[in-house]
């Protein structure tokens, strides 16, 4: 179910009570429409199909849709003159909370937000398009170091990518006060690099500057387009702060290319370009062996690689993985990503599951606005068996990126927190979403599959099981959950599930010739 209380504007949802509150004030919503908008709420931005809130609300009962329209108005109602924008009508689907934004730092009592828009490419080579979102990026990184700030993730602006916007509509649909957008133009070895910092809530440009220079004075122009916007949303951040936050950069800008054009390989769900991915790190580490970023990520693309079962032959990609994370570590360990990464692959590859935490939960306290950093810190917290805090990471992830294109890594994480917690239902709910954004990919199948059958859902379940299968030639229980015959307690309900769906334990041995 996620954190005990939600709060959104001056409302409260607390779950032990279940009430709502405004301004600590009772709001009388009534039962059914307190188990709406708490679904809603949990969905953390995400469409709820009719069906699913109608279950919720009169679980086991045939009921008209029109008593669903009827509590939503009534709902709406109690929320309001802002309730439209809040709660909106999904034509063809449902409905969906959105998260209204702070008006201010100051009004909201939290950190501000901003949202970094792609930069255009004025450049005639459009080659140099991954060079200017690279910069975003690391833009992105410098500005999430600050816990005074809340970054969206790169995923989620990156839908603007190519699109002329409405700065005000951009804060509305992602809950931002500031928006920083600029240019990039790049002719032979010389870089022009224009950005603008404005007030989304009036539409005020707060800065702009054009930066003209050489080609590798672009880690300098990113330096100062941090200074500035931090000047105007954090003047108490103090200059000595924002060098201490600056990451190790690599020498090496051709090392730089290949990892930015690696990343979408790792961090996508084809399994077949696992190799391309470790391809491409590995020219980043010949090329500059002090890219710590790269070394972490190609740790991950080996590991990525070998549970995938595409490792070529006479490649070690587990000596290779645990190598990598060493050299990581011990080039940068105070790399949120780096610790992120680590931490998952310690867990999991070298099976100490608490170094692991540890590790992870360093990456959360140094960096809580990272997508990478939430996402693997939810997946630490669920193998403890911490499935609220794990929830709670998803969640802040998909805050961070509404309508994300990858979003299907914490719409998945949240499902499979739900199975392990033994809460089957929630985890079709989340396994269904997780489809909706992933749809060639086998593991939202295997935690339908699991879920339905411990719900008793077989027919389903063995549909689930056996396209999982399809999608993935060879999968079975050993390729999954490596240790199957003896599961850690937070995997014992998906290995028993997807055992009784009729997924294969182990491939079984060649035919003699």
């Amino acid at each position: 179910m996620g954190l005990e209380t939600i709060a959104f504007g001056p409302f409260v949802l607390d779950r032990q009570r279940q009430a709502l509150t405004r301004n600590g004030e009772p709001v009388p919503i009534g039962n059914r429409g307190y188990i709406l908008l708490e679904a809603l709420l949990d969905a953390a931005g995400e469409p709820v199909d009719k069906a699913t809130l109608m279950e919720r609300a009169w679980p086991g009962t045939i009921v008209e849709e029109g008593n669903l329209t009827v509590q939503i108005a009534t709902l709406r109602r109690q929320l309001g003159s802002n309730a439209d924008a809040l709660l909106v009508t999904v034509p063809r689907v449902g409905y969906r909370f959105v998260a209204p934004a702070p008006a201010s730092p100051r009004e909201a009592g939290g950190p501000a937000v901003i949202a970094v828009l792609p930069f255009d490419n004025l450049s005639s080579d459009p080659e140099q398009l991954h060079f200017a979102d690279g910069l975003v990026e690391d833009l992105i990184t410098a500005l999430s170091r600050f816990k005074s700030f809340a970054v969206v993730s790169r995923n989620s602006t990156f839908v603007y990518k190519g699109r002329a916007v409405d700065v005000r509509q951009v804060a509305k649909e992602l809950g931002v006060r500031y928006v920083l957008e600029g240019s990039v133009r790049r002719t032979g070895t010389q870089l022009r690099v224009t950005a603008q910092l404005i007030d989304a809530t009036t539409g005020a440009h707060l800065w702009a500057e054009r930066f003209d220079g050489p080609f590798d004075a672009v880690f300098d122009f990113q330096d100062r387009i941090t200074e500035s916007v931090i000047g105007f949303i954090e003047p108490q951040v103090r200059k000595v702060e924002i060098e201490r936050a600056r990451r190790k950069r690599p020498e090496n800008l051709d090392a730089y290319d290949h990892y930015l054009r690696a990343l979408p390989l790792l961090l996508g769900v084809d399994g077949g370009r696992y190799s391309e991915a470790v391809d491409l790190f590995e020219r980043a580490i010949e090329l500059d062996p002090g890219f710590a970023p790269a070394l972490a990520y190609a740790a991950w693309a080996h590991a990525k690689r070998a549970g995938h079962g595409t490792t070529p032959p006479g490649i070690d990609d587990a000596g290779a993985c645990v190598a990598l994370v060493e050299r990581a570590l011990a080039t940068d360990s105070h790399d949120a990503v780096v610790l992120a990464i680590a931490g998952m692959l310690v867990a999991h590859g070298k099976q100490d599951r608490e170094a692991g935490y540890l590790l992870n939960r360093r990456a959360l306290e140094l960096n809580p606005n990272s997508l990478v950093v939430l996402n693997l810190a939810g997946s630490a917290y669920r193998v403890r068996g911490e499935f609220d805090d794990a929830i709670g990471c998803y969640q802040r992830a998909l805050q961070l990126c509404p309508g994300a294109p990858d979003r299907h890594w914490s719409v998945t994480g949240i499902a499979i927190v739900h199975l392990a917690a033994g809460r089957f239902e929630d985890a079709v709910v989340w396994g269904r979403r997780a489809l909706e954004t992933a749809k060639a990919w086998e593991w939202p199948y295997c935690i339908l599959a699991a879920a339905y059958a411990h719900l008793g859902r077989d027919a389903e379940a063995e549909e689930a099981v056996q396209t999982a299968m399809s999608m993935r030639p060879g999968l079975t229980l050993s390729v999954l959950v490596p240790s199957y015959r003896h599961p850690a307690t937070t995997d014992r309900f998906f290995v028993e599930g997807l055992r009784m769906a009729g997924l294969p334990e182990e491939q079984p041995a060649p035919m003699p010739a």
